[in-house]
């Protein structure tokens, strides 16, 4: 799947999209290192694909945790927690080193526009999902605070564009940015970690829990709320930065570039 994913990419509408915003975040990167980027990217993007049936199994085999314990403490300390990555790494992974840990969290996810592939990506996630799957929306946003009154727990991806969202730097340019993660840390009071996933060759992986933080309200939710996000968008750009290839590229994250007025 990824010497596939490699040779078509290339040349797929999304790659343009790609390549584009490479050029606009990654300064430092020049044109043969971009396109290197490129084809890096579609092949991991391949990969990722032909190992969605075996999520269970690569979890007990080949992903190296560090800093399970505090999935652990998560687990025992009686509270809700929120576990929080982004599109990097085998991202699927994150949520299944959790529930190996016997923690079962509900995952939130935008639902596939194709009800046949919906159904596929349900069924295909559902032992890293051992505590259910949330969908984005009205509907899921009452299940989310069900999930969190109860004391259960919530995976979320934090790097997709949210048009009516609020903007937050992101790599260096700001881009509308969901704040969900960051309220309900404010609201319930509860721990959050990051989980970053990363691809050490092949199909080889190590996730890497961070420890639990907790976040103090100051009385202004709005400034809190960006401060937590803005951390949160951070880290997740150290991440990208480091592995680039291991990265969506072909989101729209960011707004247009502005183009220079002429002067008549």
């Amino acid at each position: 799947m990824g010497m596939l994913a490699r040779r078509v990419g290339p040349v797929l509408k999304p790659t343009r999209i790609a390549r584009a915003n490479l050029r606009r975040i990654l300064t430092d990167k020049s044109p043969a290192d971009v396109e290197t980027i490129l084809g890096d990217m579609w092949e991991h993007f391949g990969r990722m694909i032909g190992e969605f049936p075996h999520i269970d199994w690569i979890t007990a085999n080949r992903v190296e945790v560090v800093g399970g314990e505090y999935i652990d403490a998560l687990r025992d300390d009686g509270e809700p927690g929120l576990f929080v990555s982004g599109h990097i790494g085998n991202w699927e992974l994150a949520g299944a080193c959790v529930c190996q840990r016997d923690l079962p969290i509900a995952l939130v996810y935008r639902s596939a526009n194709n009800p046949y592939a919906e159904r596929l990506y349900r069924r295909g996630r559902g032992d890293a999902a051992k505590g259910g799957q949330i969908a984005k929306g009205p509907e899921g946003a009452r299940e989310i605070l069900k999930v969190l009154k109860s004391g259960g727990h919530l995976g979320m991806l934090i790097d997709q564009k949210m048009n009516d969202g609020i903007a937050v730097p992101f790599l260096g340019v700001e881009a509308m940015t969901a704040p969900a993660v960051a309220r309900f840390a404010l609201k319930f009071g509860c721990p959050l970690v990051t989980v970053r996933v990363e691809r050490l060759g092949g199909v080889h992986f190590r996730a890497t829990v961070s420890p639990p933080r907790r976040f103090t309200p100051s009385g202004d939710t709005v400034s809190d709320t960006l401060k937590i996000m803005t951390q949160l968008n951070e880290e997740l750009g150290d991440w990208i930065r480091q592995r680039p290839e291991q990265w969506l590229w072909f989101h729209r994250r960011w707004p247009p570039e502005e183009t220079p007025a002429t002067t008549q």
